[in-house]
């Protein structure tokens, strides 16, 4: 009698300890916000190994803890152009110890702002090894900005809100987006993001470009929490100098964001063939008519949310494998482009998979994808997700660099020879969209 009492006892005590080490289902979905500053210091390098000498706007990460009462999801924007390799690790691996979950449970996506660091510690690493190697972000100031990020994760935890409604909508993007892969007298060239000083290359039609900005909302009834804006095109007006800044989707965001009151969060999507070159011929009056324009998009789609019920959450990690390039040769590289082969070395040594992930809620599903990935492939997940509401972002680990289709490979262009990755790259990303959806 005594002994069945003093198992039961243990039983009961055993559940109570594990009762207070798991959260239980049931608890209820919660999200917290946050927001930690990521401008590079004076000096430290801005995009490639330019130092930065200027700040025109601060770069941020912002982003949102959720916890399902069962494990906890971190996804985040971050205003670099890109962080790869075990820079991105890095990221990931300090928010989710912040968070108290597992790094596979963590996203960091780049907004790709063009006057801010493309930092990816692999190619450091090579980089390092040749003779005179050019700027490098410095370790201490990596460890300075990865604490920033845990720091405000770990609050962010700490002060979450209930929510059990998703919020979804869309509204058109005018004059903002064009195809960068066009045709200018039968041959392709690059309609870069600043070719609107060109007339002739600012009459050449936008062509094939993402029409509408997605919002996800999280919200408490039909009481905001946060919005989460996708949009593909590159949110860049001006490229490669000393100059931080977030370019027009920071200043569209944070106009959002002061005038609304709530917390907004902005995530470039498949953008890798699409730009603002047409629209934007480096003027302040053509930035601020972008930015504008962007704004009044994400006014537009967060005044038309049409919510649902939450439900359960549902997360999915998919590995992609890519064929790699080989690794280039540093004969005759020089600077910069000591750099950029170096990160292409890397990835051509590289073992560890490129991480996927996608967020399921109340009949939305966002999707998170590596690299600079082109328009086709979000083109892709939304025709494969039935009748799910699916946002994408790019931007993730960006060590591949761009992830491009098959028949781009047999174009040319520069968006290909910008890629480390080989063709037959189109099937496996696919392939790994539809499993993302659950198909």
């Amino acid at each position: 009698m005594i002994d069945s009492e003093m198992r039961s006892i243990r039983r009961v005590s055993g559940i109570l300890a594990l009762c207070a080490a798991v959260p239980l289902w049931g608890a209820g979905l919660r999200v917290g916000t946050f927001r930690a500053d990521a401008t590079p210091d004076m000096g430290e390098p801005n995009i490639w190994i330019t130092p930065v000498t200027r700040v025109e706007t601060p770069l941020l990460v912002k982003g949102v803890v959720i916890d399902d009462g069962h494990a906890r999801y971190v996804i985040a924007a971050l205003d670099w152009c890109g962080v790869g390799g075990s820079t991105h690790l890095l990221f990931r691996t300090k928010a989710a110890k912040a968070a108290g979950t597992d790094v596979s449970r963590v996203m960091i996506q780049s907004v790709h702002q063009h006057a801010a660091p493309y930092i990816v510690g692999d190619g450091y690493d090579v980089m390092a090894k040749q003779p005179s190697p050019p700027l490098r972000m410095s370790d201490a100031y990596l460890e300075r900005v990865t604490d920033r990020l845990a720091e405000a994760v770990r609050k962010a935890a700490a002060n979450m809100q209930a929510f059990d409604s998703v919020g979804t909508s869309q509204a058109d993007v005018e004059r903002v987006a064009a195809a960068r892969r066009v045709y200018k007298n039968g041959k392709l060239v690059s309609r870069v993001s600043t070719a609107g000083k060109d007339p002739a290359m600012a009459a050449i039609p936008e062509g094939d470009i993402d029409p509408a900005l997605r919002t996800i909302t999280l919200a408490k009834g039909k009481k905001p929490l946060v919005r989460l804006h996708f949009y593909a095109t590159h949110p860049q007006t001006f490229c490669c100098e000393g100059t931080a800044s977030a370019d027009i989707v920071g200043d569209a965001r944070e106009k959002r964001e002061a005038e609304e009151k709530v917390f907004q969060v902005y995530f470039t999507g498949c953008s890798g063939d699409v730009t603002v070159g047409k629209y934007n011929d480096t003027s302040r009056e053509a930035r601020e008519g972008l930015a504008a324009r962007l704004e009044r998009a994400m006014k537009a789609s967060s005044d038309g949310a049409k919510f649902a019920p939450a439900g359960k959450l549902a997360w999915r990690n998919v590995p992609l494998v890519v064929e790699r390039k080989p690794a280039p040769s540093f004969e005759g590289a020089k600077g910069q482009e000591v750099y950029r082969r170096a990160i292409a070395a890397a990835f051509a040594e590289r073992t560890r998979p490129l991480d996927t992930a996608s967020l399921e809620l109340g009949g939305a599903t966002m999707l998170f994808l590596p690299g600079e990935p082109v328009l086709e492939y979000q083109k892709y997940a939304l025709a494969n997700a039935g009748k799910r509401f699916v946002a994408v972002a790019g931007y993730g680990d960006i060590a591949v660099g761009y992830l491009v289709t098959d028949s781009d490979y047999q174009e040319g262009g520069y968006e290909p020879s910008a890629s480390q990755a080989q063709p037959g790259t189109e099937a496996r990303l696919k392939e790994v969209i539809r499993k993302l959806l659950g198909r």
